[in-house]
């Protein structure tokens, strides 16, 4: 008989026929069981199938082992039968295979340091130094002695209570047409698969995004009319900043959605599908089941498509696991331990730390927005939705605005420090109210001033006579807009140069402190006696006016 030279995976050669066949357990009793019938091997090996001379050798080692024929035999009794027969001698260790032996440690080395190399270059390495041994020889060296390569290995894990759990991850379908861009794009599907019922929902999208993914998910919890008490997702950035076995970080959007639903997130670890098996077992399935061969002519038809594939066909099948319909177990037992369905659409929100800038806004989305003054030129956290923009410091919320449209504003007067509200709003009324209250004639200059058509420079020269009031007193500008409006002179810069020029008397109050006296006029050079200018004839006694 032809014999072909095999390796036992050690190195070690031995000589195999070509023909031999190694029987079963079942094989084996068989054998035995028509043996103590007192069949023989020629009878044994027509009605099995057996070859005679392997029914032979069983036969002889049952012999040898000195087997009763008049009762049962047990498992042990037909394993040592087997034994006899199968075992094998190995030989010697091959020349390659020792060859690698002596290598042993610096190839351990190499496949486990800080950069492991590649196999190939840890061949390549060995041979440049004369080493012998093919690849293979090396690879079944490593594979058997270094534990390198292994199979991987998992535990079955129970599955959770009803309502507890739902996996979540990304699936990459095909190619599709895009309505809105007229061009062909790329369509991914969420996946939404609940750990007890394996009930399934399959959400397409364009993007990856944390609004994308939100939307998806408020998708899903429509269909099941409930929500999970905890997500597993994988990591992506989009809902996982700072992927961690332990102790994993969420983006701030999403966070912040799963405390508006009230949902757990417990995240994969990174690089670890096995923590969300039934959802990563969905993909392929999804793949080939609802989207191969289909044809789409939009992102509607595929999301409502892959509603009632979910719903009617995926839901309905006999899931290969549980042998139970998904839909019917999440209806009967699942669906009662869902949280409540929200009946509100999730706005979904945007955050920012931007600066308060000098004039106490703040730029968000395009618009800006007011800021109490205490906090300029400090950063803020700032969430903004669709209606609100609320604005902390630290944990303190110290302002909310409406939403405002890129390019709007929204300031409140109250945020300025005292006395720059007034000048930021450009009222009028106050501008005018406030320079009454320095002085009549003061009120007059400014009134005369703001006449007319009211560009932002006439306001200006408003604000440059009050703070001449402020620099050189009340009483000494009152008495210079005095004279200067009795001869209709409404120049700022030639009050100004009065008031520099005029010498102010100082007087002390009661309490003993300097102030200023309001500055006595000189009479004008032709000036005329008031009673030039009477209408009516003198009365005796009286003088007319």
């Amino acid at each position: 008989m032809n014999r072909l030279p095999t390796d036992d995976g050690a190195g070690r050669r031995r000589e195999v026929p070509m023909s031999f066949r190694s029987l079963t357990m079942i094989d084996v009793k068989e054998v035995l069981r028509r043996w103590q019938a007192t069949q023989s091997a020629r009878q044994i090996a027509c009605e099995t199938g057996y070859d005679r001379k392997t029914v032979g050798r069983y036969v002889e080692a049952a012999e040898q082992c000195a087997l009763p024929r008049d009762r049962k035999l047990s498992d042990e009794e037909v394993h040592e039968v087997a034994q006899r027969v199968q075992a094998r001698p190995l030989l010697d260790r091959s020349t390659e295979w020792n060859e690698v032996e002596q290598q042993r440690d610096r190839i351990a080395a190499w496949l486990s340091g800080h950069r492991p190399l590649k196999l190939r270059k840890v061949h390549t390495l060995l041979k440049r130094e004369g080493m012998q041994a093919t690849y293979w020889t090396l690879r079944r060296f490593v594979i058997k002695q270094l534990g390198w390569g292994k199979p991987c290995t998992t535990v079955l894990i129970d599955d959770p209570p009803p309502g507890q759990e739902a996996q979540v991850d990304f699936g990459r379908m095909g190619m599709i047409h895009d309505e809105h861009s007229g061009r062909r794009r790329m369509l991914w599907a969420l996946i939404i698969t609940l750990g007890f019922s394996r009930l399934s929902f399959v959400w397409p999208t364009f993007r990856q995004t944390t609004e994308a993914i939100i939307e998806g998910l408020e998708a899903a919890w429509k269909l099941f009319d409930g929500v999970p008490h905890t997500l597993i997702p994988d990591n992506p950035t989009t809902m996982i900043i700072c992927p961690d076995p332990i102790s994993a970080r969420l983006n701030e959007v999403f966070a912040d959605y799963v405390q508006a639903r009230d949902v757990w997130v417990d995240p994969a670890r990174p690089g670890r599908a096995r923590d969300k098996p039934k959802v990563e077992n969905a993909v392929p399935y999804v793949r080939e089941s609802w989207f191969d061969g289909e044809h789409f002519t939009g992102l509607e038809q595929a999301r409502q498509s892959a509603r009632d594939w979910c719903w009617e066909i995926a839901g309905t099948r006999v899931h290969g696991t549980t042998r139970k319909l998904p839909r019917e177990v999440y209806e009967t037992i699942e669906k009662p331990h869902m949280l409540v369905a929200p009946q509100q659409r999730y706005d979904v929100p945007t955050f920012g730390d931007p600066k308060v800038h000098p004039d106490y806004h703040i730029q968000m989305l395009n618009a800006l927005y007011s800021v109490p003054y205490p906090y300029v030129h400090r950063k803020v956290h700032v969430r903004a939705d669709s209606v609100l923009v609320k604005i902390f410091f630290a944990t303190e919320l110290i302002k909310v605005h409406p939403r405002q449209p890129p390019g709007g504003r929204s300031t409140d007067v109250t945020d300025y420090p005292p006395g720059k509200s007034l000048y930021a709003t450009r009222s009028i009324d106050g501008m005018l109210r406030k320079a009454r209250e320095r002085g009549v004639h003061i009120g007059i200059f400014v009134e005369r001033i703001l006449q007319g058509p009211l560009p932002w420079s006439r306001m200006r020269a408003a604000y440059a006579l009050l703070r001449l009031c402020d620099k050189y007193g009340e009483g000494r500008v009152e008495s210079v807009c005095q004279s200067a409006l009795s001869f209709d002179v409404v120049d700022v810069h030639r009050v100004s140069k009065m008031l520099k020029r005029a010498t102010a008397p100082r007087a002390r109050d009661a309490d003993g402190k300097v102030v200023q006296l309001p500055l006595p006029l000189a009479t004008p050079r032709f000036a005329r006696d008031p009673k030039h200018f009477a209408t009516r004839s003198p009365v005796r006694g009286k003088e007319g006016v």
